[in-house]
């Protein structure tokens, strides 16, 4: 029977499983809207536990009986590069997409994350012909070093991001060889489903990449983490979350690599020049709407110069268009749903709790057409304490927290002095003090004099509850591969 909510404006999302396109196990379904206007986008599978192990079976059938593991890796670069060129054909169309499914502004999406997805296949379809490897001569003995490919992985993918990290997790899975299960983020299903038919169509093997969509207490806890088909378990999102997940890893040893957020420290020096610091310190916690992971959510001023610093971040934070996302003269979209800006609205009362000022923001846009959205301006709150439960939980939304430093061993101590430990920004023009600072922060990235800069050869993760494991050019080698040493004798 044909669904009535089904319309040429309302997509029907289907899993893929094994090459075919099916609903829930049990048929039944989810919806998911625009956050701009709350306007139904698509009917999307609730997927089952019996949805999420057929995924499993047949990403482990295409994986032990299947060409892909096999194939040259050359030969499995063409198909990637095939699935970037089509990703490159339907730029718009899947910026479009990002942006009404998770309210990202038009702009991030059509000229950042659309392109970057298309990026990561690219690097690591070539990643795998040029990766070092190594090999060990010792009189006549010869020792090297293979790594063949994990086997299943399972990738549970974010709603902030969600076609970038989708195939930051999926594009070095199949480079390496493996074949892969994504379970994309319940609020923004639409890109995952979109991806999946233009691999298909790009000519990826069937069973190699399978999407399943739902919710996580229902269709990841079990299957997708505790399946002992499963080889490895690639995971972005919440700390609770990804403690659940390493829980059931464990159950079978499976390897988890797991980013799980943070709560960054953004240090500013007297000496900074300004003219960089305070626009990408605005970057750094109001674009991506401030639902970034990388956020630098803790922002550390110097005293001397925090007069100064307040009144130019504030003015800019003021000056921030807050509209439609498909605008492109939007620099923040709607929040992702309402439970979401609740959460961060709720935190920005307990800041005035807590003793904080509110300098700017801090109440829900109602006016005009954003009334109908989930829209939260630009917040700026001043005198609390690193010790306040707003500076140190994660908020996950356009809301900064502003503290004083006198030196920089004070600033160090406030930025180590956090359970997360996800990245960090320093911006000062003294060079010895950015590398001093940098080998002693707690943090898995630090960006000097910028933000949010990446080249996929790094290393990327998080230290303390900010995750488990890196990934990124050698590091994704490691995990995504069971490294097997090969000693051999020669013959005299």
């Amino acid at each position: 029977m044909t669904d009535s909510r089904i319309t040429p404006d309302v997509m029907e999302v289907r899993h893929l499983i094994g090459g075919e396109w099916r609903g829930a196990s049990d048929g039944n379904t989810f919806e998911s809207h625009d956050p701009h206007d709350g306007s139904l986008l698509a009917v999307v599978p609730r997927g089952t536990a019996d949805d999420g192990a057929a995924a499993i079976g047949a990403a482990r059938k295409a994986f032990d009986d299947g060409p892909w593991p096999s194939m040259p890796p050359r030969e499995r670069a063409k198909i990637l590069h095939a699935v970037a060129d089509r990703v490159d054909e339907h730029r718009e169309e899947l910026a479009l997409l990002e942006t009404r499914d998770g309210g990202k502004t038009i702009a991030q999406s059509l000229y950042a994350e659309i392109p970057r997805v298309a990026h990561n296949l690219r690097f690591f379809a070539d990643y795998v012909a040029i990766a070092a490897s190594e090999a060990y001569p010792d009189g006549d003995l010869l020792s090297y070093v293979l790594h063949p490919p994990a086997g299943v992985v399972a990738a549970i993918s974010p709603w902030n991001a969600p076609l970038m990290l989708a195939t930051w997790k999926v594009a070095p899975a199949l480079a390496f060889g493996n074949t892969a299960v994504l379970k994309p983020a319940p609020q923004t299903p639409l890109t995952a489903y979109r991806f999946a038919q233009l691999a298909l169509e790009a000519g990826l093997p069937e069973g190699v990449l399978n999407v399943v969509h739902g919710f996580g207490g229902e269709a990841v806890a079990g299957p997708l983490t505790a399946d002992s088909r499963v080889d490895r378990i690639t995971f972005t999102g919440s700390s609770a979350t990804g403690v659940k997940i390493l829980q059931a890893a464990a159950i079978n040893h499976t390897p988890v690599s797991a980013e799980m957020g943070g709560k960054s420290a953004n240090i500013v020096f007297a000496d900074a020049d300004l003219d960089v610091a305070v626009p990408m310190s605005i970057r750094a916690i109001f674009g991506g709407n401030g639902q970034v992971c990388l956020a630098g959510s803790r922002l550390l001023v110097q005293n001397t110069i925090m007069d100064d610093f307040l009144v130019r971040f504030t003015d800019e934070a003021k000056s921030l268009t807050v509209g439609d996302p498909k605008d492109p003269s939007s620099f923040m979209g709607p929040l992702i749903e309402q439970r979401h800006l609740d959460k961060v609205h709720g935190y920005v009362e307990l800041a005035q709790e807590e003793g904080g000022k509110l300098v700017t923001g801090g109440s829900r846009l109602t006016d005009d057409a954003r009334a109908r959205g989930f829209y939260y301006p630009p917040t700026v709150i001043t005198g609390l304490t690193n010790e306040s439960r707003t500076a140190r939980e994660e908020i996950f939304g356009p809301v900064e927290t502003i503290l004083g430093f006198d030196t920089e061993e004070e600033a160090l101590r406030i930025a180590n002095d956090s359970p997360y430990g996800l990245a960090g920004m320093l911006f000062t023009q003294n060079l010895d003090r950015a590398h001093r600072m940098a080998a002693r922060w707690r943090a898995g990235t630090v960006w000097i004099n910028t933000f949010f800069d990446r080249d996929l050869r790094l290393p990327f993760g998080g230290e303390g509850i900010s995750g488990l494991g890196r990934e990124g050019g050698q590091y994704s080698r490691d995990f995504f591969t069971e490294p097997r040493a090969v000693t051999l004798r020669l013959r005299a």
